[in-house]
């Protein structure tokens, strides 16, 4: 289903873009959204096990982008926080003696693999450092 985990990525990522070489505080980066530092933290660990950023403790520690914003694509970004969109499936099964019904959900299936399709082409040609410029 769709969360809001890309918008949040992107936003803390886009701000680690507009200040490379500084280490930007969870305080900070939730400040700007106007969430939770908690959130923050656990979208930047998942960052980390992708290698998109690195993090250091102590008073002047932080997040910044450890590789640079030309070589991070929108679809990596999304990548990493979906497999997939879905739009969704009923909660109950449907009824296999209706036409409608016993093909549903293969049908759903093969829309969603193109949006997905659709949605990945549209992502891999824009990088981070473009999608940054705009702010």
């Amino acid at each position: 289903m769709i969360s809001g985990k890309f918008a949040i990525t992107l936003h803390i990522l886009t701000l680690l873009s507009k200040f490379p070489d500084e280490f930007l505080s969870s305080d900070f980066l939730a400040g700007s959204m106007n969430i939770n530092p908690v959130l923050v933290r656990k979208e930047i660990g998942n960052l980390k096990k992708h290698n998109i950023v690195e993090s250091r403790e102590g008073k002047f520690g932080g997040t910044r982008l450890a590789k640079a914003a030309k070589d991070i694509t929108l679809e990596d970004i999304f990548k990493m926080t979906f497999e997939s969109v879905s739009l969704g499936y009923s909660k109950n099964d449907p009824n296999p003696a209706c036409p409608v019904g016993k093909k549903i959900n293969q049908n759903l299936d093969a829309l969603y693999m193109d949006i997905n399709s659709q949605i990945s082409s549209k992502l891999k040609g824009i990088s981070l450092l473009e999608f940054s410029s705009e702010f």
